[in-house]
């Protein structure tokens, strides 16, 4: 008898081995015509494999969208390769994953796609879909599939299966007379894929993502489990479009960047304004929680990443340079060794501790060239880091009060919907398990004190400790990684760093490695879009303008600007001979968040008339009033 037993609690018993299709349709009729895919002990399965054992066993439909879509958008991939095939005979076909919210395949084809053609593909995908094709998977033998591949002239297929391990089963999974090498799992069939789907664009993608290798084509696409997720989505994207931060920021005349400096940012002054109040707030943030701040240098021997053992697990990301007496220098990655090298500078003592040291450090890494992308994906930047010396019986306080701090902030910038991500020792990592052990536990302990949720990440910590990623949910509802938390007992042995103890013993102290923002670059580019480009008010690079009518307002409008800025606002003036709808039309598309409108009647009278973004009526202020009206809303959060 094999013992199946179901998510409500119930066991069901067959004298034989049972498929996943056989089981919900013992379940339910309408559960077998839902069913997607089973989970056995956590393993997902087709529905067409047997469950021999006794097993924890759940019926996937489109409702368990953590498991489905994953599903759907891997089949996605597949019924466009087939449709590439059918419709470009020649192409060959690479990898085709699923990806966050989409998929994508890479194809080996002489001719470039155009985006006609993805209408065209896109449409045979229907057809394939329409004639409801079983896949069905079939183990090979290595040989014969190596041959089978080469003989049909998908090489790189031929060169994945060779890459494999020796003992890996080789399973294909066919549609029809289609077929492809796929691990799996699938679909019962074509039709189960539905329609809910789009193809997005084209990009060139080189072959196992090394640009040593042939340049390949790549077709994006999304699907979703039904039309109404598939129109939101795509709405979205169209919502995404109009807030993208490369266009706002030449809109706004933020920053640009140039090829002579590939990575990295150029700042304008409204750029650099957004950038100091971003600085200016955290800082106060910071020293009113006991932080101290520190500068680094930004230069170091490679002797000090050979100790942080960066020099080891991060080598290819570091930029390095060898000098005339063949020393060899590195441009920091992280900041972490030149604040240790700051608290080994002197003796500390348990009462020192905990030692909150803060850095705005620049910090420079290798990124591909493709993946760079604005101000989110960059090769220098600018980290609010800070490292936190504590006991090991203060981490977990320490870690609750970091935790306290980044999920307060993040509200004042408009996020209140904050995921949180646990990840634990990676396989490439320095230290014991025992250690291990203790740092992972704290983290979680904090996280567990405070009742706060989090999902699993498993294998995904720093080399040196484990840590906790915390995940902006943007207006539209995208995500975003910004903050970190890592515990960490392993670089301060390393590098000999200690503290007197009550018992006069000289012991490691706990490393807490903390950003907020992350990366300020990334994260102006992240409230840009959050916002569209309508900061609020303190956060704003250009709070006001005042614009007049004639000229006859000029001397009234430069006694409005003197009176704003001395109250703390960045604001200016417009004196220019233009038409006032044309001045205030060119500042709201700069996102200018407040226009003070004055002509001669305001000028006579004391007054302005205050328009704000987005609106269409104006009200009538003396200029006192509205200076203090507006200094009050441009006060940073408290």
């Amino acid at each position: 008898m094999i013992a199946l037993s179901l998510p409500d609690g119930s066991v069901r018993q067959f004298e034989a081995p049972i498929s996943g299709a056989e089981l919900a349709a013992d379940i339910s009729k309408s559960l077998a015509k839902k069913a997607l895919a089973v989970t056995v002990n956590g393993e997902l399965r087709d529905l067409t494999r047997t469950i021999d054992t006794d097993a924890e066993v759940r019926v996937i439909t489109a409702a368990d969208e953590d498991i489905a879509l994953p599903l759907i958008r891997h089949d996605a991939a597949h019924v466009m390769a087939q449709a590439v095939q059918d419709l470009y005979p020649g192409t060959q076909v690479t990898i085709g994953p699923a990806i966050d919210n989409g998929f994508y395949y890479d194809f080996a084809r002489e001719t470039p796609f155009t985006p006609d053609d993805l209408e065209k593909i896109e449409a045979r995908m229907k057809e394939i879909v329409a004639a409801d094709l079983p896949l069905i998977r079939e183990e090979w033998d290595r040989d014969t599939a190596i041959k089978t591949f080469r003989d049909m002239g998908e090489a790189y297929k031929a060169e994945i299966i060779e890459a494999l391990p020796e003992e890996a089963p080789i399973s294909v999974y066919r549609q029809g007379d289609w077929f492809d090498l796929c691990k799996g799992p699938h679909l019962p069939s074509t039709g189960k894929l539905g329609t809910a789907f789009k193809l997005t664009k084209l990009a060139g993608a080189y072959w196992r993502g090394d640009s040593n290798n042939e340049m390949l084509q790549r077709i994006y696409g999304t699907a979703w489990a039904n039309d109404k997720q598939l129109k939101a989505y795509l709405t979205m994207l169209e919502e995404a479009e109009k807030r993208d931060h490369r266009r706002l920021g030449r809109e706004m005349d933020l920053f640009h960047m140039q090829e002579e400096a590939p990575g990295a940012v150029f700042w304008h002054p409204n750029g650099w304004a957004l950038f100091r109040a971003l600085i200016d707030y955290m800082r106060r943030r910071q020293e009113a929680a006991g932080y101290v701040e520190i500068n680094t240098p930004s230069v170091m021997d490679r002797a000090m990443w050979e100790t942080s053992g960066h020099w080891q697990t991060f080598r290819e990301h570091m930029y390095t340079t060898q000098t005339e007496d063949e020393r060899i220098f590195a441009l920091k990655p992280m900041n972490c060794p030149g604040c240790l090298s700051v608290y080994r500078s002197a003796t500390r003592s348990y009462r020192d501790l905990p030692l909150r040291i803060a850095e705005f450090g620049k910090v420079n890494r290798y990124e591909p060239s493709g993946a760079l992308h604005g101000l989110m994906r960059v090769r220098e930047f600018t980290q609010d880091d800070a490292h936190i010396f504590c006991t090991p019986e203060q981490m977990e306080d320490e870690c609750r009060t970091v935790v306290e701090l980044i999920m307060d902030i993040y509200k004042d910038f408009g996020f209140t919907d904050v995921r949180i991500k646990f990840s634990d020792r990676p396989d490439k990592r320095i230290g014991d398990d025992a250690t291990w052990d203790k740092l992972e536990s704290a983290l979680k302990g904090a996280l567990d004190h405070m009742g706060l949720p989090y999902s699993h990440n498993p294998g995904e910590g720093a080399f040196y400790g484990p840590k906790l990623e915390f995940v902006l949910r943007d207006a539209i509802g995208r995500d975003w990684q910004c903050g970190t938390l890592q515990v960490d007992m392993n670089l301060p042995a390393r590098f000999q760093a200690v503290y007197v103890d009550k018992d006069d013993t000289r012991k490691p102290p706990v490393m807490l490695h903390r950003a907020l923002f992350g990366s300020l670059e990334r994260f102006i580019g992240i409230l840009t879009e959050h916002y569209a480009g309508r900061f609020p008010l303190w956060l704003a690079p250009r709070q006001a303008v005042v614009a007049t009518i004639t000229s006859d307002a000029d001397d009234h409008a430069r006694a409005v600007l003197k009176a704003l800025q001395a109250a703390g606002l960045k604001a200016e003036a417009d004196l220019r001979n233009e038409k006032i709808n044309y001045k205030i039309r060119e500042h709201s598309d700069a996102k200018v968040p407040v226009i003070l409108v004055v002509g001669k009647r305001e000028a006579e009278e004391g007054t302005v008339a205050i328009r704000r973004l987005g609106g269409k009526d104006q009200e009538i202020l003396a200029l006192d009033k509205a200076v203090a009206t507006l200094s009050d809303e441009a006060a940073p959060p408290a």
